[in-house]
């Protein structure tokens, strides 16, 4: 089987995510894609992200009505900091046979250097890179395969400015998550 592995905070599940690994999966004839929130990222701060509970369920809700989707829990099992090449030994260990497919957004090449055991994770994965709106496609590795995904301009900074600010975010994200997000008074004190 084909996976592809799609990482992140999801600090909330937007749109951009959605459409993201719906076209990785198309694109690369991927026959799953795997989500998985970090419990705690290495290289953000963690001020402004919502519990790994939130974002865990608000992923489930974005994801549930395609078959194609798995939220695999893994990261905030573990706790603690999260760093892609644990998660990536314990995902292989699931999947052995399979091929994995890590997928990450334009946005990340310019940190790639600063990853922990970027040269082993190189090994384990096809390493994919998605182009988002801002962040072009320059100075690509030779490891690294690139897809073209459609300009959707979302992030879940803007999304979670918009909830703190009273403005409608109802279209940035799944209607269940926009009733998640209301209903559990998420990220109205976001700083």
């Amino acid at each position: 089987m084909q996976i592809g592995i799609l990482g992140g905070t999801f600090n909330p599940v937007h749109i951009g995510h959605l459409i993201l690994a719906e076209e990785a999966r198309e694109k690369l004839a991927l026959d799953k894609i795997i989500f998985v929130p970090a419990y705690l990222p290495p290289h953000k701060d963690n001020a402004q992200i919502v519990s790994a509970k939130h974002r865990y369920a608000m992923l489930r809700l974005a994801t549930k009505t395609n078959r194609s989707f798995l939220v695999s829990g893994i990261e905030i099992k573990r706790a603690g900091r999260s760093y892609t090449i644990d998660t990536l030994k314990d995902l292989k260990k699931i999947y052995p046979e399979d091929e994995l497919s890590f997928i990450i957004g334009s946005d990340l090449l310019n940190y790639l250097e600063e990853w922990k055991d970027l040269r082993e994770i190189i090994e384990m994965v096809k390493f994919i890179v998605a182009t988002r709106p801002g962040y072009p496609l320059e100075k690509i590795p030779s490891y690294i395969k690139t897809v073209a995904i459609r300009a959707v301009d979302i992030s879940a900074f803007e999304v979670r400015q918009a909830v703190k600010e009273g403005r409608s975010f109802r279209y940035l994200v799944p209607e269940a998550v926009c009733k998640y997000i209301i209903n559990n008074r998420l990220y109205k004190n976001v700083s």
